[in-house]
């Protein structure tokens, strides 16, 4: 009996504890070991690829693009190669951020089994956290030439804050829940319930652009028009006008989407909308017309970006794809890329390096930072709930805004000059 109970004993020892290993074990003793750790991940690497990006992107600039090929993205083979290896090794060595340490009551500090960090990875840092919104953060703009952060919430308000000082300046409660906002020019566009707020912060004038049937989704600006995509599938587009009683004229309503339309980019000539429908509609700027519809995800296209020679989109299908012009015009997906939960938003800009990075939001509080066109995990940022959205700042900002109503300002680091000999 005590040999078998030795035996046992032994076995049991040697035996790595797989709820530890989960970060979910909670006794003390265990009976099993605590001591494996996963294998540090490789240093990302760019892969091995004859295209890279050069122009920066944006989910409403208007860019030229020149479709290429799967080749082009992925290399000449089509292979991701080692990129694959190393982002299946960061996703399994990256733990989750402790949800007790965010709202600074830890006990357990260093021992603690999950991240005490915003952020994993390097080239960029944290700068301040702007926690004054209660519900979900919709849009963030920075008007070029303005020292003023715009950030609009489904809590009803939209907050002025001093780059400066990084205080709060001034509240606006529209009464009404935010549900998109933008900035072009000197004008802050803001999508609510049934209508569009314009505001003009250089002459402080105010207006009101009438049309849109339930909640404004997602806005944009190309060819000196907004469109405006709203809960009833319908996008609205306004161009300026020489009125006295508004600058905007309503120069056309664009169906066919039958369901809210919850994104637009703008590329190529084109106007890209996303909606809860599961496809993506294709739309002529000149004619405003309908061109393409795409219906290759299976759930609702949460994303779309114009990127160069590509368009970029996501859904809470769990994936992201990337399209490129084949021939005749048509769009077709080269390259798929599949997250363990589905895609709230994505963006693009590049780090300090000039490589372009793809920030994917997903359904697990997480930002994940992709190295394209490699597709290798650079880094993850996180989040007390999901990250509604992501914008770019001057001077190698960028900012995040949750759906807690947590205001993010990050910046990369400049990369470090080395002595010439």
């Amino acid at each position: 009996m005590d040999t078998k109970f030795a035996r046992r004993t032994e076995r049991i020892g040697s035996t790595t504890c797989s709820y530890w290993r989960a970060g979910r074990c909670n006794r003390n003793p265990c009976r099993f070991l605590h001591i494996e750790t996963p294998s540090p991940p490789a240093a990302c690497g760019y892969g091995n690829t004859a295209y890279s990006y050069g122009k920066k992107p944006h989910s409403s600039s208007e860019n030229t693009p020149k479709y290429g090929s799967k080749k082009a993205l992925l290399g000449d083979n089509g292979d991701r190669g080692d990129a694959t290896r190393v982002a299946k090794a960061f996703k399994k060595s990256s733990p989750r951020i402790c949800k007790y340490w965010i709202n600074n009551n830890c006990v357990h500090g260093e021992q603690c089994l999950y991240l005490h960090s915003w952020f994993r990875g390097d080239g960029f840092s944290t700068v301040t956290k702007l926690h004054e919104h209660k519900k979900v953060i919709t849009g963030i703009a920075l008007p070029v030439g303005s020292d003023k952060l715009y950030s609009g919430s489904t809590d009803g308000t939209v907050r002025i804050w001093d780059c400066h000082t990084g205080q709060c300046a001034k509240v606006i409660n529209l009464g009404a829940e935010v549900t998109s906002l933008i900035s072009e020019g000197s004008w802050i566009f803001v999508g609510l319930q049934n209508a569009v707020k314009a505001w003009n912060i250089q002459t402080m004038s105010e207006f009101t652009l009438d049309g849109p049937k339930g909640r404004v989704c997602a806005m944009t600006v190309g060819n000196n028009t907004l469109f405006a995509g709203a809960e009833d599938g319908v996008i609205f587009a306004w161009r300026g006008s020489s009125k006295a009683d508004s600058p905007f004229e309503l120069v056309a309503s664009l169906t066919g989407h039958t369901k809210a339309v919850v994104c637009l980019a703008v590329g190529c000539k084109m106007l890209y909308s996303g909606s809860m429908d599961q496809s993506i509609k294709v739309w002529d700027m000149d004619t405003l017309q309908c061109t393409m519809t795409l219906n290759d995800h299976t759930d609702v296209v949460t994303s779309l970006i114009c990127w160069d020679q590509y368009l970029l989109s996501s859904s809470s299908d769990r994936t992201i794809k990337v399209w490129a012009c084949i021939e005749a015009g048509s769009l077709e997906v080269i390259y798929t890329h599949t997250e363990e939960n589905g895609v709230v938003s994505l963006f693009g800009m590049p780090d300090a390096e000039g490589k372009p990075i793809l920030f994917s939001s997903c359904r697990d509080n997480s930002v994940h930072m992709y190295e394209l066109p490699s597709f290798s995990e650079r880094g993850r940022l996180f989040a007390k709930k999901d990250v509604a959205l992501i914008e770019l700042g001057p001077g190698g900002l960028f900012f995040t805004g949750d759906e807690s109503g947590l205001l993010m300002v990050w910046k990369w680091l400049e990369v470090p000059k080395v002595a010439s000999s």
